[in-house]
């Protein structure tokens, strides 16, 4: 998508070999209409699966599946939350996401009133690095007895192998700019 590669051209940072911001149009400060550009991108990519559920990780991704919502015509759009275990995790779907560059893990976590069998489901990410966000919504999908139809994120920072991952389990990934590599705060696209 050649106008999110000028967006984040203008708009990102870059730093070092392998850190990307993307903060004034697509985490802390949002982007709407723009957002919806991409949920139409997203659905062109898409347009031969059915969907009826689109899921995604709080925070970040929650914007961009709302705005992909309404290109599919408004399925719900549930979203998985980063917590720690509690007492009543009997009602939930739950994945330990181990982090290949933190030091922690995370615990991610759906409500089982939300995903159900058979539910035809689109994955939503912002930002496709090492894939432990995916992986672990694919896992809760599974978990739930419903199917993965496709994932798609609006970045890829393809050097850090998530999205080959991914493919390589089997996985429709649609990735709408890909980062080839980052070089001293340089980014260098992915040719066609």
């Amino acid at each position: 998508m050649e106008a999110l590669k000028n967006k984040i051209l203008a708009e990102g940072q870059a730093f070092g070999s392998d850190i990307l911001e993307a903060n004034s149009f697509l985490n802390q400060q949002i982007d709407a209409p723009f957002m919806y550009e991409i949920g139409d991108e997203f659905k062109q990519r898409f347009q031969d699966k059915e969907v009826n559920k689109i899921l995604t990780i709080e925070a970040s991704g929650i914007a961009i599946a709302v705005c992909t919502a309404k290109s599919f015509g408004y399925p719900p759009v549930v979203f998985a939350k980063k917590a720690a275990p509690n007492e009543s995790e009997d009602a939930f779907y739950s994945y330990i996401a181990k982090s290949l560059k933190r030091t922690t893990d995370s615990y991610v976590k759906l409500a089982k009133k939300f995903l159900s069998e058979g539910d035809q489901v689109l994955i939503i990410d912002d930002l496709l690095a090492y894939g432990g966000t995916a992986l672990a919504l694919c896992d809760i999908v599974k978990q739930a007895g419903a199917h993965v139809v496709g994932i798609g994120a609006v970045i890829e920072k393809e050097f850090q192998g998530g999205g080959a991952r991914l493919r390589e389990d089997g996985h429709m990934v649609e990735s709408l700019a890909v980062i080839e590599k980052i070089e001293d705060g340089k980014i260098i696209f992915k040719s066609n």
